[in-house]
């Protein structure tokens, strides 16, 4: 009898101690505005799942990816973290990320529910690198007081035009907001294109190779490609047309239209704008609710301008990945197809912050903004509208791709140089890469 009741008082130890052993995941993110819903989530996933729980880490973007390449090395990287188009590639290439493809089979996760191409933006000859979370798109934001004390009615915002020549009814509208020290606008004669208080555009400075928030968007409407699409190997950026792309941009800077790109960049540009610097700014939707939260002045939102091939948007998306070296797998996986389903959509669409990824949870996202007090249907119509989206760049030698066209542009909005041959002398450059 003693015997028995030892082992019935072992047994039951033993079981109590498995009950409460819960393995531990960690989720690294570095979006700040996103660390509340992504809480609710694992809040939602560790009750389904009691076996496991989900340590979430927030690092601002400066630092997150020099830890997530520091953790590669020494062995300390998460099991689960936010991944992007630009770095994916690279992680891909050195075997530091869990093909997804086995699992969503062997699950039978249904990968049509996403927005547009945004799965296929994770793949590569069949492997599958991560599900999507996200998507954003780029739409322009505006001063509602500027624009009232200009005399622009902010419907008229919907129907802008551009070119490259004379920059159409959207540099009339810049032009009109850009105000200098006497008090004349930039269509004013006399206007001092030296002494300007506040600026029609707030263009983040300091533009990579991409452009997303920047000038891509006036380039592909301007009949500009990248390439020829997902991993290829060849780039264009030395089409006339990206050229006089950054010739535009550059002389409308020289006119006192832009704030100068000494001035602004991707840190301080919204900051610049909520100080009252500029009456617009171009940024993507993952930036609604900072500008929301941060500008003392109602803030509205416009679609961008319509170039000579229409109105164009680039199409990025995030997604979760899991690390190659990570020792809880299965977990892992278990957390990521979690993320990427409805239901977790559902909730990080609540918290209005990013637009999620599956379909039929980007209502929600709409009207939970709306509540807030923001009409954010111009990302929306342009986020679903295949013939205004273009997607990502996504290269391998992304890291050197950057690296190049970084400095280039950088010699053209900074130093003057000549758009023409300086884009076609980094464009020779970017694709020796691939030979």
């Amino acid at each position: 009898m003693q015997i028995i009741r030892k082992i019935f008082f072992v047994t039951m130890v033993a079981s109590t101690v498995s009950a409460h052993a819960a393995t531990e995941i960690s989720y690294w993110l570095w979006d700040t505005n996103q660390l509340p819903a992504y809480k609710a989530c694992a809040a939602e996933f560790q009750k389904q799942n009691p076996d496991i729980t989900v340590k979430i880490t927030q690092t601002a973007w400066s630092d997150y990816w020099t830890g997530i390449s520091t953790g590669f090395v020494s062995g300390s990287a998460p099991d689960v973290f936010t991944d992007h188009l630009a770095r994916y590639p690279e992680f891909a290439l050195n075997e530091q990320l869990v093909d997804l493809a086995p699992l969503i089979k062997q699950d039978k996760v249904d990968t049509g529910i996403y927005v547009g191409e945004l799965f296929k933006l994770w793949s590569k000859e069949g492997k599958q690198y991560g599900l999507p979370k996200d998507w954003d798109t780029i739409a322009i934001f505006y001063n509602k007081d500027m624009m009232k004390a200009a005399g622009v009615d902010p419907a008229t915002l919907a129907n802008l035009d551009w070119n490259p020549k004379d920059g159409g009814s959207y540099q009339q509208l810049i032009a009109k907001l850009s105000i200098d020290a006497a008090g004349k606008d930039g269509t004013s004669a006399g206007f001092d294109p030296k002494k300007v208080k506040q600026y029609g555009l707030v263009m983040p400075g300091n533009p990579d190779a991409y452009g997303q928030s920047e000038w891509s968007h006036f380039a592909v409407s301007n009949g500009f490609k990248f390439n020829d699409g997902l991993w290829a190997s060849k780039f264009y950026y030395d089409d006339p047309k990206l050229a006089e792309t950054f010739k535009w941009i550059v002389d409308a800077g020289k006119k006192g239209f832009i704030i100068p790109a000494k001035d602004c960049n991707e840190n301080n540009a919204p900051g610049l704008f909520a100080a009252g610097k500029g009456a617009t700014i171009l940024h993507g939707s993952w930036m609604i609710n900072w500008y929301k939260e941060n500008c003392k002045f109602e803030v509205g939102i416009a679609p961008l301008a319509k170039g000579p091939d229409g109105r164009k948007s680039m199409f990025n998306g995030l997604a979760d990945s899991i690390w190659m070296g990570s020792k809880h797998k299965p977990e892992a996986w278990k957390w990521v197809k979690f993320l990427g389903s409805p239901e977790a959509q559902k909730i990080v669409a609540s918290y209005a912050v990013v637009f999620p990824a599956v379909r039929q949870d980007v209502d929600t996202a709409k009207e939970a903004f709306a509540k807030k007090g923001m009409d954010v249907s111009p990302f929306v119509e342009e986020g679903t509208d295949p013939k205004v989206t273009f997607l990502f760049p996504v290269t391998d030698h992304a890291s050197d791709v950057v690296r190049i066209m970084q400095a280039a542009i950088d010699r053209i909005m900074l130093s003057g140089a000549d758009p023409t041959s300086t884009l076609k002398s980094a464009n020779q450059e970017v694709n020796a890469l691939f030979q």
